[in-house]
């Protein structure tokens, strides 16, 4: 049974206990490894290791003996509760067994739970997954995770009072850091709050992200192309705790705009002015030009521009004004373009 992201977060918070089990794929192996914790917590407990309710195998010892993963599913434990087997690093080459197991599997054998690398949509493991009923497939993507899935995160770590702005950092730092990385700063946020009942601010998060993770700037600046205000101010917080400079993400919003002005006049269309750019542009990047030129006509782009560039002049000025409020004002005011520009 394919599950979407949706129902993925909550069976992974709540798994089927009469269900066969799951197949946890992805090209990510943190991401990865994050929900098989999660899943075996919720299905098993904290305890499942010590009470010898969760067997492990690797994948290498099945190739050896095909028997061995229904031995494991079948066997009795020493403990009363809920039982699991755990295959770790499953390929397709490994879809006859697993599928000889999954088909003599019976009401109140262990759960399967099985984890795997990037496995395509014509991947025999995959399809025996997807196919097999009260068996959970869940392919995990590099998508980093949205506003649900960090609200869990959140409330998981306890920390159920977020300021407005400190609520928009967070989900700056979603995009920012790595699966791993981005849990450990929510539970050391966590521990940071301790005895201290005050919503989550701007403050808190500054002292807890890691201050040696290099920025993404596209992420600020394509919420300043989506025309999304209210994420401005958290994730310019987030870029200077990290050492970028105004000037820097000037020149740099000057550079995507130019590109989505080349894009948007292209005689071909947009798609076909990205991939001819120097250099040209593919993937979710291109996917994300294209989705913020539906915000925009080119009369716009060049007003915005404009905006840039006069900013960029007063940057270097002799005597120029407060850097920082100078380019958050820019910002503010391309985001109101682009919002305009939607109505």
């Amino acid at each position: 049974m394919k599950l979407n992201a949706r129902d993925a977060l909550t069976y992974f918070r709540k798994p089927d206990p009469a269900g066969m089990g799951a197949l946890i794929a992805g090209e990510d192996s943190v991401r990865v490894a994050e929900r098989r914790r999660q899943l075996l917590t919720a299905l098993l407990g904290p305890n499942a290791e010590s009470e010898m309710r969760l067997t492990r195998i690797a994948a290498a010892d099945l190739r050896k003996d095909g028997a061995l993963l229904l031995d494991a599913l079948k066997a009795i434990g020493f403990f009363p509760g809920p039982r699991a087997v755990l295959l770790e690093d499953a390929t397709d080459g490994l879809t006859q067994q697993i599928g000889k197991a999954m088909k003599d599997w019976a009401q109140g054998d262990a759960q399967l739970i099985i984890t795997a690398g990037a496995l395509t949509a014509r991947s025999s493991l995959r399809k025996l997954a997807e196919a097999a009923p009260r068996f959970a497939a869940v392919v995990l993507y590099d998508d980093p995770p949205g506003p649900e899935e960090v609200a869990q995160m959140l409330a998981e770590a306890g920390l159920s009072t977020v300021a407005p702005e400190g609520k928009a950092a967070i989900l700056a730092l979603s995009k920012l850091l790595d699966p791993g990385d981005f849990r450990q700063t929510i539970e050391k946020i966590s521990l940071y709050k301790i005895g201290d009942s005050s919503p989550v601010g701007l403050e808190d998060i500054a002292a807890c992200a890691p201050q040696s993770h290099e920025a993404d700037t596209d992420t600020l600046i394509a919420a300043v192309a989506l025309g999304q205000r209210e994420a401005i101010a958290g994730q310019l917080r987030l870029l200077y705790a990290q050492g970028v400079q105004p000037v820097g993400l000037c020149i740099a919003t000057l550079r995507h705009f130019r590109q989505l002005h080349g894009a948007m006049t292209y005689p071909g269309g947009v798609a076909e002015g990205l991939t001819r750019a120097t250099p040209p542009v593919f993937g979710p990047r291109r996917d994300a030009i294209i989705a913020q030129s539906r915000g925009w006509n080119v009369a716009r782009v060049e007003e915005a521009l404009h905006s840039i560039l006069e900013t960029d002049l007063r940057l270097r000025a002799s005597n120029p004004p407060p850097a920082g409020p100078l380019v958050e004002r820019m910002l503010l005011r391309l985001a109101s373009f682009a919002r305009a520009q939607t109505r």
